[in-house]
């Protein structure tokens, strides 16, 4: 695989770092332009996040002199074969943005939620729905590009317990309730920054339920006509709670079947799924992308959340449940599996398939 020159959009941010910290020593893609909000533009990398970087490991050197261009200065990206987008815009901004960058034949791997809604932007969880790339010349074709795209990942939230359930999906799931426990990472936060959040849990995180709820019936969808034609079933209901935990969103999860599988049948699915990142080996695809803990009291955030390095989904508790089929507990780290990590996994599928190439 050649060398890709990449961009991040956003740079400054807690999901940005967490690109560059994951970027510094990736095998395929080189990190040639950070850019950010006007305020951080013209600053050195270092300057622009003094005080503020948040990773536990050191800002990597290559990263800390580079300096920081305005992200409304598309041209500056021109060269690059693509772009990682992480800025933190209103939702009508970050849409046009990102369509500006997709219509300068510069292709965007979105972390936003702008365009989880278009219905030709391809909303990848690379082990779930990769065949949904197959709708990108539909949106090449609208755009009027040749090169030009963008794609999504999806809420954090949703990658806890819709991987779980995805190798059960020929039982016909009908039902879901899923409470997720988040981290604060995904507010961009830490408890230096948020000290409200220390011995306290707060019952609400704007948007985050309807986006749980809605967001998988378009990992599950279609392609039709060129478009994502979102699933028709299951029916799902959550409640999403933010949790003083720095890193990792752990789903209590149930759900009911059309056929109810055997717990034995379920637990070995979970242990021999595997799908297109472990067979093509992807840099980022974890091994064992399902890790299922017989313990009662696992997996736990702090124990488990950097299961293949933060990129597993970590399963327990599975029991009958006395209203639903069965119900279990799983867990995913956020800014990993959840944000970053699965944005650098779908650009590693898409640069596998051709899709960055000129």
């Amino acid at each position: 695989m050649r060398k890709f020159n990449v961009g991040i959009v956003g740079a400054t941010g807690m999901v940005g770092q967490r690109f560059i910290s994951l970027l510094s020593d990736h095998p395929w893609f080189d990190i040639a332009l950070l850019s950010a909000s006007e305020r951080s533009a013209e600053k050195p990398y270092a300057q622009a996040v003094s005080g503020r970087w948040a990773m536990d490991t050191p800002l990597p050197e290559a990263a800390a002199g580079m300096m920081v261009h305005d992200a409304m200065d598309i041209n500056a990206a021109k060269a690059l074969d693509f772009v990682f987008c992480a800025i933190s815009l209103d939702k009508a901004l970050t849409k046009e943005l990102e369509e500006s960058y997709a219509k300068t034949e510069i292709p965007v791997v979105s972390n936003n939620s702008a365009h989880r809604g278009t219905p030709d932007v391809p909303m990848l969880m690379p082990e779930i729905n990769a065949e949904h790339m197959d709708v990108i010349p539909y949106q090449r074709k609208r755009l009027g590009t040749s090169r030009g795209f963008i794609a999504v990942k999806p809420n954090c939230s949703i990658q806890t317990y819709v991987p779980a359930l995805h190798p059960l999906r020929d039982f016909g799931i009908e039902q879901i309730a899923a409470c997720t426990y988040q981290a604060i990472s995904g507010a961009g936060k830490t408890f230096e920054t948020w000290p409200e959040m220390i011995d306290n849990v707060i019952p609400y995180i704007g948007g985050e339920e309807q986006k749980s709820e809605q967001e998988p019936l378009k990992a599950w969808g279609r392609i039709e006509n060129g478009i994502i034609v979102n699933a028709d079933k299951p029916v799902i209901t959550s409640q999403c709670i933010r949790v003083p935990v720095t890193d990792g969103h752990m789903a209590a999860t149930f759900v009911k079947f059309a056929s109810k599988p055997p717990i034995d049948e379920i637990k070995s699915r979970w242990a021999g799924f595997k799908a297109l990142p472990q067979h093509l080996a992807l840099p980022s695809a974890p091994a064992q992308f399902l890790q299922y803990f017989e313990e009662d009291a696992r997996p736990q955030t702090r124990l488990d959340r950097d299961n293949g390095n933060g990129m597993a989904v970590s399963i327990g508790r599975l029991r009958e449940d006395a209203i639903f089929d069965y119900k279990f507990v799983c867990l995913s780290h956020n800014t990993l599996r959840g944000a970053a990590g699965g944005a650098v996994l779908m650009a590693e599928l898409l640069a596998a398939k051709g899709y960055f190439d000129r």
